[in-house]
């Protein structure tokens, strides 16, 4: 039992489900409430993918790949600083239509659910690390099925929580939404900051 606890205080803390809402508001700004509850769905989904497949063999994947953990935290936190970069400039704005509703095609909502959403913001190579960590502490089937039990609740929370949010983005004005998506790009850069200093320290503790 103090396993699970532990492993659920872990995972719930490296995802952030809270604090991913209103990222999500912001990075879906603009989109129909069909398109958002889409991408909800599809971030969520390969997240879940993404962390259960990790926890299952993670040490495996990376190791035939070649790639460390603070690798991927560097290249992550370099690809959610663009993204931040964007919100904050609006970039991603000027390449829409300027429409009241502006509807994105099935594509274009299946690459934002993937990235920043799925990766690096759900599962991220915090949450990824924590996944990784946290199999290798299992002791039987048993333990590591809980695991994965404990993942998909958490992602459960994530999805929850972005269907709240958008729900709650009708009454939320079109200032409130610029100030909001500015101010969550300046965050998210500092998040991003925050992963490649967190790899390049790690890099340079690795053995050569």
């Amino acid at each position: 039992m103090e396993f699970f606890l532990n492993a659920f205080a872990t995972l719930f803390v490296t995802v952030d489900p809270i604090g991913l809402a209103p990222l999500f508001l912001a990075v879906t700004a603009g989109v129909t409430a069909e398109t958002r509850a889409r991408i909800a769905a599809q971030s969520c989904l390969i997240a879940l993918i993404v962390l259960m497949l990790f926890a299952l063999a993670g040490n495996n994947i990376l190791g035939l790949l070649g790639v460390s953990i603070p690798a991927f935290r560097v290249a992550g936190g370099l690809l959610l600083f663009w993204t931040a970069f964007e919100m904050v400039f609006e970039r991603r704005q000027q390449r829409k239509e300027a429409t009241a509703e502006k509807v994105l095609d099935h594509s274009e909502s299946a690459n934002l659910a993937v990235f920043p959403l799925a990766i690096p913001l759900i599962s991220g190579p915090g949450s990824i690390s924590a996944s990784v960590l946290l199999a290798t502490q299992t002791k039987s089937l048993v333990a590591l099925g809980g695991l994965l039990g404990l993942i998909f609740l958490v992602v459960a929370m994530v999805y929850a929580l972005f269907r709240i949010a958008e729900k709650l983005d009708r009454y939320i004005s079109e200032t409130a939404r610029m100030v909001l998506t500015r101010l969550l790009g300046v965050l998210l850069s500092a998040m991003a900051v925050q992963f490649i200093a967190d790899g390049v320290r790690s890099l340079a503790n690795m053995p050569a």
